[in-house]
């Protein structure tokens, strides 16, 4: 019993008794009985419906939903700009790329 001995409730009883008189006594500790009961129950019948919810997530494999991914590029960054100017002044255009690619089908048609 939660910690209390058998001296301990018998000196609750008695102090009980003296306070409350020995018409009244009977009564209150049966509502205090029913109270502790409806109390039991109620957190049974919680405890219940928590180990169903937590069972129906596994049994449903719920998962949070994933963060959303990093993009590959940071062209929207305002630094952008300024990060990649040394790389695009080296490396070649669309353009030459078009082009070298249009030579090297002559050479090939021409051979």
């Amino acid at each position: 019993m939660s910690g209390i001995g058998f001296s301990e409730l018998i000196i609750l009883f008695l102090i009980g008794l003296i306070v409350l008189g020995p018409q009244r006594l009977p009564r209150v500790a049966s509502q205090l009985g029913t109270w502790l009961g409806q109390a039991r129950r109620m957190t049974r019948v919680m405890r219940r419906q928590l180990e169903d919810e937590l069972n129906l997530e596994k049994e449903l494999n719920i998962r949070p939903p994933p963060r959303p991914a990093r993009p590959a590029d940071d062209s929207y960054s305002p630094n952008y700009a300024a990060k990649h100017e040394t790389a695009d002044a080296d490396s070649p255009t669309v353009e030459t790329e078009v082009n070298n690619a249009a030579e090297d089908i002559a050479e090939e048609k021409g051979a």
